[in-house]
């Protein structure tokens, strides 16, 4: 390893220090599209609660072969699991999803929203799309499979550290969503699982981790010009690939906050670093993988209570591996962390070994004794794996497997973001063997004729500068923001734009804060409010007090929700004998302060109003009432 370790130390690694490490890496990104209908059949692309589910289906997966007869390995290691996957149908749920019937033909508005994102990443159609099945064992799918096909190549985006290219372009059908795991295995819902989804993937052009959030971001703002994708969590998610000098590629998947993409690809170059490391020192100590064995009565009588409780302890020994396994290579992680990720797939609950060891229960004499039992030299580590025959069988071998992998240095894998920055493994990076034609759907002939490019959200920003005379924190706010388009509509209405604006941007911050479910309200519920300050019966300060309204009482229209929030216009002469009787109150402090006043007695005049009446109008009227008790 070099002497400066990108990603550690004051400034976090400069870009010097990752073109020395040899640092590769490409995003791809998924984003969920928010179109009518889902990807091959009429049912809705709204999401679910668990609780509206009607009825599940259950199913076990099993790998197919791809046209040339091989097996994907990633799919092989996910059937080994011999999971049992049940699917929660609702009222909405037709035979497609439930892979009870083929798929219809692809969705139009689809196509036409991904040819209109792939012009704006400046990228070639394909002249035909064709449908291909991805194998997917893991669950995510009734069929076992997911639905993609290829749209377009050859296009490239700009950062300030150079072009990034982008290498495609496909429409895909989302997966099911995981909802839980029970005893008998896990449970998705299928409310998702066929949304149509966009993945983006970009050429192994990126060098830096800031790089690789600059392109990430620069992607998303092309997605959310359009306008037609999905927002709120889950509905994008970036996948990383990284590789560094004499490394491997990884694949890093379901990176949900753009602000840990820099830190995620810091972190697997140090890890691959740490792994380098450790292979140049079992190198040196000529490191060996010896064969699983039963150590079981070694613990006949141990006072660990996972070794008593489980019916198996089996060991192998880790020939020169002592001090290696519990060497760090990540942030709280370890090689040792490594083996568990492995032996967990196969179910069991984790790994001992013994450059932990004593500890949790388990002896000196104890680990002296697993020593002399599976004839371990001082220099060796030893793992072991404690639980039923099966489980720990297929765990010790995959622990066996990944120290195997540790000496030939860093393995070509998938893994799984952690919030904290750190992954965790996950599978063997897929390969063709999991890609076959789809029979069942017609191809597609494809152009960009046809296909408006949409205003980019920086333009939109500008725009709302120059001619609405929002100040740019706000304008960002509302053109990166989920209400925009209601916003625009407000616009359209005749409703002043700072008073839109506020109320998309902060209004709704402030009412979720405050513990209101704003996520309820629609944009057609934001449009009716408006429309109701445009027409004068809701005054601009009682906005608030309406959307909580709504958001309490899904089932009201906006008049009824103004109704129940107590905040009609009140008549201008109403407006006026309020303002009397808040001075009439306040007469000796009108007396002495004169319009100075003016400032306290207007909130009293307004909370008296409790948000009936414009603003303005009540200023009018309070300096009127206090002008003719001071002339």
């Amino acid at each position: 390893m070099s002497d400066v370790e990108p990603g550690r130390g004051g400034d976090g690694g400069g870009e010097d220090d990752y073109e020395e490490a040899g640092l590769v890496a490409g995003l791809e990104i998924h984003q969920q599209l928010d179109t009518d209908t889902k990807l091959f059949c009429g049912c809705p692309t709204d999401r679910r609660e668990p609780d509206d589910a009607v009825r599940e289906i259950e199913r076990y997966l099993h790998p197919t072969r791809s046209e040339l007869g091989e097996l994907d390995a990633a799919a092989v290691e996910e059937s080994q699991a011999g999971s049992r996957f049940a699917y929660l149908a609702y009222d909405s749920t037709c035979l497609v999803e439930a892979d009870d019937e083929p798929p219809h033909e692809i969705d139009d508005e689809a196509i036409d929203v991904a040819l209109q994102i792939a012009s704006l990443l400046a990228m070639r159609p394909v002249d035909r799309a064709q449908v291909m099945r991805k194998i997917v064992v893991d669950g995510s799918n009734t069929s076992g499979f997911q639905r993609s096909s290829l749209l377009a190549t050859q296009g490239e985006i700009e950062t300030s550290e150079g072009a990034v290219g982008i290498e495609d372009l496909l429409l895909e059908e989302e997966s099911a969503a995981r909802i839980d795991e029970t005893d008998r295995g896990t449970r998705y819902g299928l409310d998702r699982l066929g949304i149509p989804l966009v993945e983006i993937g970009t050429a192994p052009d990126i060098r830096s981790p800031a790089q690789a959030r600059e392109a990430a971001e620069t992607i998303g703002m092309l997605l959310r010009s359009t306008r037609s994708v999905k927002r709120g969590l889950g509905t994008i998610r970036q996948d990383v690939n990284v590789s560094i000098a004499d490394g491997a590629r990884v694949e890093i998947k379901g990176v949900q906050d753009l602000g840990n993409i820099e830190t995620i690809v810091r972190e697997e170059v140090h890890r691959q670093q740490a792994l380098l490391d450790i292979r140049a020192e079992l190198d040196e100590r000529e490191a060996g993988v010896g064969d699983p064995a039963d150590v079981t009565e070694t613990f006949a009588d141990t006072d660990s209570g996972v070794l008593a409780g489980a019916g198996t302890v089996l060991a192998v020994r880790l020939e020169g591996f002592d001090g290696q396994v519990g060497r760090e290579i990540s942030p709280d992680r370890r090689l040792g962390t490594e083996l568990a990720d492995h032996a967990k797939r196969h179910g069991a609950g984790g790994v001992f070994h013994t450059d932990e060891l004593p500890a949790y229960g388990v002896t000196d004499e104890e680990v002296t004794a697993l020593r002399e039992a599976i004839e371990a030299d001082k220099g060796d580590a030893v793992a072991l794996v404690a639980d039923d025959p099966g489980t720990a069988a297929a765990a010790i071998e995959a622990v066996a497997a990944r120290a195997r992998s540790a000496i030939a240095g860093v393995p070509e894998e998938t893994r799984g973001a952690n919030e904290d920055g750190t992954t965790r493994y996950l599978r063997p990076l897929p390969g063709a063997a999991r890609m076959y034609p789809e029979t069942d759907v017609p191809p597609v002939d494809l152009d960009f004729e046809g296909i408006d490019e949409p205003e980019l959200l920086t333009e939109t920003v500008a725009r709302y500068e120059d001619e609405l005379g929002l100040d740019r924190g706000l304008a960002d706010q509302v053109a990166y923001g989920r209400r925009v388009e209601a916003f625009e509509r407000a616009i359209g209405q005749g409703v002043d734009p700072a008073l839109a604006a506020r109320t998309v941007a902060s209004t709704t911050t402030e009412l979720r804060r405050d513990g209101v479910a704003i996520e309820r309200l629609d944009d057609e519920d934001f449009e009716a409010v408006f429309a109701l300050v445009a027409d004068g019966e809701v005054p601009k300060e009682g906005v608030p007090d309406v959307l909580r309204a709504l958001a309490e009482n899904p089932e009201l229209s906006a008049s009824e929700a103004a109704d129940r929030a107590g905040v009609g216009a009140t008549d201008e002469n109403d407006v006026r004998e309020t303002v009397a009787e808040v001075v009439a109150r306040n007469e000796e402090q009108v007396k002495d302060e004169g319009m100075g006043a003016f400032s306290g007695l207007m909130g009293e005049a307004m909370g008296a109003l409790r948000g009936k009446a414009d603003g303005e109008v009540v200023s009018d009227a309070l300096r009127e009432e206090i002008g003719k008790r001071t002339e």
